[in-house]
């Protein structure tokens, strides 16, 4: 083995010989085990939510596989309506070609598929980066010919059930993409804006109670005013219920509109009177319908004052209630011109009451950047409701278990208030909506033109128009589990792997993707009794990854960090551009600048795929947001180091030696040390340890175990407790102690490797030859087997003694440290308290005692004996002394004592003088207070062991 541990000179290499070996197949052996991985977009890249969730899913695929599980990791990509269709657009026009429009549908479907084929690879290339050992001879696409057909199906059967319709209600609407989008796709932003009070006269010549022959009612949104067709006031309101069935006269347009109850108006908000504008506020939607109030449009699809407006019964149809005509000075206007053209119309007319700052959220598409406009559409839909009780069944009854449980009442909380699920968008790249119109606009829905002109008997002379739109890429994802694996035509696959076992996800999308895939799985698939099949037994749900101050990770915060940065390494220079390039605004590019130098002077340090996915293994806390440390990234870079170095003894010590692989472990050939029925003791408990933690999904527990053991058990003290064997022993014992050396370190690279691919595998191509092992080994670490406990090779009495010994050691060792005496100084012991036990391990273990602690002598007090003025630690009851006398300069060390003492007790002055300051600790953030009050709890227990140590020197 190289002396020196370095990640690129194997990573890249050894994935593409296991992806070429078909080592990633499922073996067609034992049983089934399947997860489905949340296809990315094809317009992605690699972030550290991937490189969290896919390590999670690899751990699980590469446990399972050597478990003995046929295995799949079934592996696509997304076709991402929205964002393709943009990355494409911004493509043509940087190369100066014809626009989308210019060029045509047809045209410009070709250009996004040329540009998928090019360059839509990115993020699967970055995925062989992090190890993922899916099977990437099954890779799908949503828009493949397959998942297409199943898409086209779903879509059918739905609509002939009727469970699909079209009709026209209120959708998040991007102006400037001009398509319905979805929740998940608004991002809602805080910001400052005002609150305009406007006076509404009252019709009739009714008056309020106080006198006023006028409502005011406070809105944000003042060009919406045109569209408005009632004002709602609390029922319960003494002030207004008298005008409830009465009308005002809305300003403007001169339109006499109802007076409604509705407990929408909140009496204890603003002027409890709420002008409702049905087809532009989804509240106000919801209270036109309970009223039955007309709907309104007034602005066009790019947010534009219409010329005439769109008059609309409750039910979406097309009304005569009100007049579709708009002032002309309005027509036309951006929206934004508008409201200010109306707050100086109402200004004009006397009619603005008074003009409030506001906090306001705003909603923003997450692509198109500009503010969201709620718009009265013609969009299709599915009834989700009858598809919810099943699913919703599916997870009380447990088919469907949520890790962490308590997601389920997130789960049950959408369930409970379902709104019929809009599955249209006005773009050109996506599954286009299988319906046609003939002239009359009558609709017909089947698979394609002919299968429709066959079914209905239409013959050519009827002119049939596909409709334009294509559905939302959450339809395609949510029949993802059975589409992928061949529904409709090839079932084979779904027989063996469906339902699969796990879905790693996160928690944002438990209703936009888990939701809708566990009501449209269960509606289609069916077992062979007919019962509705789940699409997965597990939802495991992941928290966010943050950075290291909590902050969610954005590039306009320039706190991202690229999973491939801490794989490859990046200098500085080039990670500030990186991360600044695309600032729009200098200041924040300076800003981003000036935080990515100091949390980053020298760049960052190549770490490689396992200490990257180490670490993300030990921060998965079920549930809960991991802010990103990079200590701990640098401590399991190093961790990775100290398993390498650790095998490089083992391998020095034991290749070209007898290491007894032949031999079975109670041959007479062999002598196990008291070390060597020890560490195989800890190693089968590590095993079981690991075992329950990975099925229990805590991944950090078994990562900790797994450190734990590693440098804690193996490196630091196990391969210590061999020299004295290794250089001194007989020829049994030194073959007993080279076995267990291979024996535990084979194990325990199997048992690592499902979070440590590649380090592992490497380090076990070279010892496994020498285990026994060797004669039925796998080619690869991950075709061989996940190790199980054997019982036999538990010795609790080994584990007491060693634990023991490594007591006594420890003793010896601090007192070292703490008198300041050199570790290469051999020194005398003194035992007291000593009892049977004790006596017993001594007389077995004295050699290894006197050769680790690097000891003159061990002497065992006898009893009533005074000791000599020693430093002392204990090892249960049992006392060990060190005496003091000619090991030290007993004037000089008082006086460094005495210098630590007094540079700690300043320090202790400093720190507890600040958090006695009340204005310090009012406006200090609490990760700074936290800081300072674990330096003055550091401070404190520093003093105490110096004042300690003290009075022991001056006592010799």
């Amino acid at each position: 083995m190289d002396k020196t541990y370095n990640p690129s000179d194997i990573e890249q290499s050894l994935y593409q010989d296991w992806e070429n070996k078909g080592y990633f197949k499922p073996s067609g052996k034992g049983d089934s085990y399947s997860i489905v991985i949340p296809p990315p977009n094809v317009t992605g890249s690699l972030h550290m939510g991937h490189a969290f969730q896919h390590t999670i899913m690899d751990a699980l695929t590469r446990y399972k596989r050597m478990d003995g599980f046929n295995s799949l990791w079934q592996v696509g990509t997304d076709h991402a309506g929205i964002a393709t269709q943009m990355v494409v657009e911004r493509k043509l026009a940087a190369e100066n070609q014809p626009s989308r429009t210019e060029m045509g549908r047809e045209a410009f479907i070709d250009k996004v598929w040329e540009w998928k084929n090019e360059s839509g690879g990115t993020i699967t290339s970055q995925m062989r980066r992090l190890g993922n050992s899916v099977d990437w001879d099954r890779e799908r696409f949503t828009m493949d010919p397959g998942l297409s057909k199943a898409v086209e199906k779903v879509f059918v059967d739905l609509y002939n059930d009727d469970l699909i319709y079209r009709g026209k209600r209120l959708v998040n609407w991007d102006p400037k993409l001009q398509t319905a989008i979805s929740d998940l796709e608004v991002e809602n932003k805080d910001k400052k804006g005002h609150m305009w009070h406007f006076r509404y006269p009252l019709a009739d010549g009714q008056k309020t109670a106080d006198g006023k022959d006028y409502l005011v009612v406070a809105t944000t949104r003042p060009e919406t005013l045109l569209g408005d067709t009632a004002v709602a006031v609390n029922p319960e309101d003494e002030r207004y219920k008298d005008l409830i069935g009465k009308y005002v006269m809305l300003p403007l347009v001169n339109r006499r509109i109802p007076i409604v109850g509705d407990e929408h108006a909140d009496m204890e908000k603003g002027t409890g009177c709420v002008k409702i504008t049905p087809a532009h506020d989804f509240n106000d939607y919801e209270v036109g319908k309970r009223n039955q109030l007309p709907m309104i449009n007034v602005l066009d699809f790019t947010g534009h004052i219409r010329n005439e407006a769109e008059v609309f019964n409750t039910n979406g149809e097309v009304s005569d209630v009100y007049g579709a005509e708009l002032p002309t000075e309005f027509q036309g206007l951006e929206r934004f011109a508008a409201r200010k053209a109306t707050v100086a119309a109402m200004e004009d007319l006397g009619l603005l009451d008074e003009i409030k700052e506001h906090d306001l959220t705003v909603p923003y598409g997450d692509r198109g950047g500009v503010v969201i406009e709620p718009m009265l559409t013609d969009q299709w839909y599915v009834r989700v409701e009858p598809m919810a009780k099943v699913a919703t069944e599916a997870v009380q009854n447990g088919d469907i278990e949520f890790v962490p449980k308590q997601y389920e009442n997130m789960y049950f909380a959408w369930m409970r208030d379902l709104q019929d699920w809009c599955i249209s968008r006005q773009l050109w790249w996506g599954h286009r909506i299988p319906a046609w119109y003939d002239e009359s606009g009558k609709v017909y829905v089947g698979a394609s033109e002919a299968a429709v002109r066959q079914e209905h008997g239409l013959g050519d002379d009827v002119v049939l128009r596909q409709d334009d739109d294509v559905l939302d890429t959450w339809f395609s994802s949510a029949l993802w589990t059975f589409s992928t694996m061949g529904w409709p035509d090839n079932l084979e696959d779904l027989k063996t792997f469906h339902p699969t076992d796990v879905l790693v996800t996160g928690f944002d999308i438990i209703f936009f993707w888990v939701a809708r895939m566990i009501m449209m799985t269960m509606h289609f698939i069916k077992d062979e009794d007919g019962k509705p099949q789940v699409p997965f037994k597990t939802v495991y749900v992941t928290g966010l990854i943050r950075d290291e101050n909590g902050d969610k990770m954005s590039k306009s915060k320039g706190n991202v960090i690229d999973p491939l940065d801490i794989i490859d390494g990046i200098g500085l220079e080039e990670l500030v551009t990186k991360r600044t390039s695309n600032m729009m605004q200098d200041k924040i590019a300076a800003k981003i600048e000036k935080s990515t130098r100091k949390q980053f002077p020298e760049g960052m340090a190549q770490s490689g795929t396992d200490a990257l996915r180490f670490t993300l293994a030990a921060l998965a806390s079920t549930g809960r947001d991991i802010s990103w440390d990079m200590k701990r990234l640098e401590g399991y870079r190093n961790f990775c180091n100290k398993l390498w170095n650790a095998s490089r003894y083992v391998l020095m010590n034991t290749e070209e030696h007898d290491c007894g692989r032949e031999l079975a472990i109670d041959s007479p050939e062999l002598e196990f040390s008291l070390a060597d029925r020890w560490i195989r003791s800890q190693l089968q408990q590590t095993v079981e340890t690991v075992r329950g933690h990975l099925d229990a999904y805590r991944f950090d527990l078994a990562s900790s175990a797994m450190y734990e053991f590693t440098w804690n058990q193996f490196c630091d003290w196990y391969l210590e407790l061999t020299k004295p064997v290794i250089f001194k022993g007989t020829e049994a014992q030194q073959r007993a102690t080279r076995k267990t050396l291979v024996d535990v370190l084979e194990t325990l690279l199997r048992l690592m490797h499902p979070i440590m691919p590649f380090i592992t595998e490497t380090i076990w191509q070279r010892v496994v030859p020498l285990t026994a092992t060797a004669d039925n080994k796998a080619d690869s670490i991950m075709l061989s087997a996940f190790p199980t406990v054997d019982q036999s090779q538990i010795d609790e009495k080994a584990m007491a003694d060693v634990e023991w010994l490594k007591q006594f050691i420890v003793v010896v060792r601090n007192i070292r440290g703490e008198m300041d005496l050199s570790p290469n100084k051999p020194i005398d012991v003194i035992l007291r308290n000593v009892s049977s036990d004790d006596q017993q391990r001594l007389d077995e273990n004295k050699a290894f005692l006197i050769s680790l602690a690097k000891l003159e002598s061990i002497e065992v007090l006898a009893e009533g004996t005074k000791a000599p003025a020693s430093a002392s630690g204990q090892v249960g009851a049992m006392d060990v002394l060190i005496p003091m006398a000619g090991l030290i300069d007993k004037d000089a060390e008082l006086a460094r004592l005495s210098k630590a003492i007094e540079k700690t007790q300043g320090e202790l002055k400093r720190v507890t003088g600040k958090l006695s300051n009340q204005k310090f600790v009012d406006n200090a953030p609490q990760q700074v207070l936290e800081k300072e009050q674990a330096k003055l709890a550091d401070y404190q227990q520093t003093l105490e062991k110096l004042e300690q140590q003290y009075a022991e020197i001056e006592a010799i």
